[in-house]
């Protein structure tokens, strides 16, 4: 069985990410949507409410599911017998950032490996924290997250 990781703080979750999820679900038997706290990060949304929009968010894709975690990536894919990540690339810099994550994860396990998915290019500008700063200002959200996701939002 090819099962595969794609982890992120996904805080919130949006339509880009969802792409990714879609696009991944159809090339590998299991994915595993791994979200986490990122440390650097001050949340917007707790881990436990961001599993649970993602769920919702995925639901009519029959061979994903969703777990949360804190710890090394490469520990978490040894315990559930994963030797794939899937990383959502929207640009140069994006990818020059993956690129130096995959090879530290290669050094720490070297039977772990990434596979990079493009976005789509009406997904190229949006991002979590593009959200979270529209949000911070106002702006409108609508299309850029999962339907659910803005309900939630607005009714924070």
């Amino acid at each position: 069985m090819k099962r595969a990781v794609c982890s992120g703080s996904f805080d919130p979750v949006t339509n880009g990410h969802i792409d990714i999820f879609k696009r991944a679900s159809l090339m590998f038997d299991e994915l595993i949507i791994c979200v986490f706290n990122n440390v650097a990060k001050q949340p917007f949304l707790p881990v436990t409410r961001r599993v649970e929009l993602i769920r919702e968010s995925v639901s009519d894709l029959p061979n994903v599911r969703v777990d949360s975690f804190s710890g090394l990536i490469t520990e978490y894919m040894l315990a559930h017998d994963a030797h794939i990540i899937v990383r959502g690339v929207r640009s140069v810099k994006d990818l020059e950032y993956e690129q130096n994550e995959a090879y530290m994860v290669r050094h720490l396990e070297p039977a772990v490996d990434t596979v990079f998915l493009l976005t789509r290019p009406e997904y190229s500008f949006v991002s979590s924290s593009g959200i979270r700063e529209l949000l911070h200002f106002g702006g409108e959200i609508h299309g850029l997250v999962p339907d659910n996701v803005e309900q939630a939002i607005k009714d924070m």
